[in-house]
């Protein structure tokens, strides 16, 4: 085994020891978290491999983990996954384009029969509380009769930026280099799924969701982590999150969790589960890999049992490539993004002088809550050679991006200010 992975599967198995030690003090036994977590802490029992409930096996075919051309002018692949190029948005619109829209797989793309597919709602949270072999069960031509609704909302991996941990500030993190471009927004249009858990009757007392899906097993460090699935509070489930059947106008694309996917307006990628097949309700909590040894922030700054990651940060990206050439003494359009996962942007600057001094940019077209808003800035290059252009926002909640973050082992959340190389001649 590399060491890189005998590394991570050791660090891992600490957290989850730490884990299990927290919830013990708090009152619930290593059976009965097993039991709760269904085999998504195999690390504690040596390996054991807990089979957790599911329906049928996703129809799948064999092929590349990615479907979708990724032509090199719009995407970085990174094996299982494909970052969107910034510049490639320049011309691009509020929206990004479904072949434009970066692609974060755990594994590879499933291909689903969507006259077959079923969604699954079952557990304890539910009136009449059938047991995990009872069920209700929704097909995507019943999810399509129920009143729809749309939402433009951006979808962000929790490690975008993660390569800015190493060369900004020197402290490398582990798992996908993305840059920034592990973000795309697009307009999706779906069931809320609170009509949906109302359908199925849940109970007052559920506290937790638990949405599973369709790809395949997540192998970690030779360890079978089980399909992916990330709890959300009910709250959360009952408040804004979609179960979304299309992208942009269009029926989802395999890549983007064809039949139906959730989204949950302004929380980390993860939460929002592609290829949906089942979601377990419950009266108390519910635990997987992807909210207790992973998504989680660790770190010698952080806390051991910091929560599981929710909203994400506030983030601005230039519309440009890195190390691009703009020309001595002419005006440039500088363009950009900015987003929060708390609240609208306030303002976006621009510095152009590594931080010295800040000028306001102008925000135009869509700024919307849990999306994003487009910036201009107009520059005119005075001495040749290389520089840098660096980016800052600040959201309607008056959290603004600062010079660094704190690091994390798992590199999430990575906010602070980017600076982008050019080379003025």
């Amino acid at each position: 085994m590399p060491d890189e992975l005998r590394d991570e599967e050791s660090y891992l198995a600490a957290r989850a020891e730490q884990f299990a030690a927290r919830m013990e003090s708090e009152g619930v036994s290593r059976k009965k978290l097993l039991q709760l977590v269904g085999g998504a802490l195999p690390l504690l029992v040596g390996g054991n491999r807990l089979a957790a409930a599911g329906p049928a096996a996703a129809q799948t075919s064999p092929g590349p983990p990615i479907r979708k051309p990724l032509p090199p002018e719009w995407f970085v692949p990174f094996g299982t996954n494909a970052e969107t190029r910034w510049d490639s948005l320049a011309e691009v619109g509020y929206e990004v384009p479904n072949d434009r829209f970066f692609v974060r797989n755990h594994t590879a793309t499933p291909m689903i029969d969507p006259d077959t597919w079923r969604l699954r709602v079952f557990g304890g949270g539910l009136k009449l509380r059938p047991g995990s072999g009872d069920s209700v069960e929704f097909s995507l031509r019943d999810l399509k009769r129920l009143r729809s609704k749309k939402l433009t909302a951006f979808i962000e991996c929790a490690g975008n930026g993660r390569s800015f941990f190493a060369s900004q500030q020197g402290t490398p993190a582990s798992g996908t280099q993305w840059a920034l471009g592990a973000v795309g927004v697009a307009e999706w249009r779906g069931v809320p799924l609170s009509d949906v858990l109302d359908r199925a009757r849940i109970t007052k007392d559920a506290v937790d969701v638990l949405p599973q899906g369709l790809d395949s097993n997540v192998l970690s460090g030779g360890v079978d982590m089980g399909k992916v699935r990330r709890p959300l509070p009910v709250a959360k489930a009952l408040d804004d999150v979609l179960l979304a059947y299309e992208m942009n106008g269009a029926p989802l694309p395999p890549d983007h969790g064809f039949p139906v996917r959730l989204v949950v307006p302004g929380w980390v990628g993860i939460a929002s589960i592609k290829w949906l097949g089942q979601i377990e309700v419950s009266t108390q909590p519910l635990f997987s890999p992807w909210n207790t040894t992973s998504y989680r922030m660790f770190g010698p700054d952080y806390p051991t049992d910091s929560p599981p990651l929710t909203n994400q940060p506030v983030k601005s990206a230039l519309e440009l490539a890195r190390g691009a050439v703009l020309p001595l003494g002419r005006r440039t359009t500088l363009t950009g993004r900015a987003w929060s996962g708390s609240a609208p942007i306030r303002r976006v600057e621009v510095s152009t002088d590594r931080g010295a001094t800040w000028a306001e940019a102008k925000i135009y077209g869509g700024n919307r809550p849990g999306a994003w808003t487009r910036w201009r800035f107009k520059f005119e290059p005075s001495k040749p050679g290389p520089s840098e252009i660096w980016t800052r926002a600040t959201d309607e909640d008056g959290r603004t991006q600062p010079p660094s973050v704190s690091f994390n082992t798992f590199g999430y959340l990575y906010s602070a200010v980017v600076r982008h190389p050019i080379d003025v001649h």
